[in-house]
């Protein structure tokens, strides 16, 4: 089976967003449209209703929902990092459109990366830092 190949109109804004491991890819146009993440509209994707109004944030602050279509890829992660990381990728596309929203995203901490990572195991701890069981005797 074929499958038909998605055109997205030529004027667009691509963004990246990163969280622990997960990566989305955000593409912004200005048309009357919804959000859709790998396809799948933003209810069928994450049915979380928190994970939703997270990446809905950015568009909420600079009253650009309904306004714009965003075309959202993400891999890796869990739901939680791949919802965190579609918000940083549709607030830096916000910017890039209006660069006046600069300040009202930031003041909320939606343009802020959020650099923590899992710790990685150590050789001879049961985890990053577990120490396996002392016994005096």
């Amino acid at each position: 089976m074929v499958q038909k190949a998605k055109t997205i109109p030529q004027e667009y804004i691509r963004t990246l967003g990163r969280r622990k491991s997960a990566t989305a890819v955000a593409r912004l146009v200005k048309a009357k449209g919804t959000v859709t993440v790998n396809g799948k509209s933003i209810q069928d994707y994450f049915h979380i209703t928190e994970l939703q109004r997270l990446i809905e944030e950015p568009l909420r602050v600079a009253n650009l929902a309904g306004s714009v279509q965003v075309v959202i890829t993400t891999k890796g992660g869990g739901p939680r990092g791949q919802a965190e990381a579609c918000r940083l990728a549709i607030a830096r596309a916000v910017v890039k459109v209006d660069p006046l929203q600069v300040t009202a995203i930031r003041a909320k901490g939606l343009l802020t990366r959020d650099a923590r990572e899992k710790e990685s195991k150590k050789f001879g701890l049961k985890k990053a830092r577990r120490a396996p069981q002392w016994g005096k005797r």
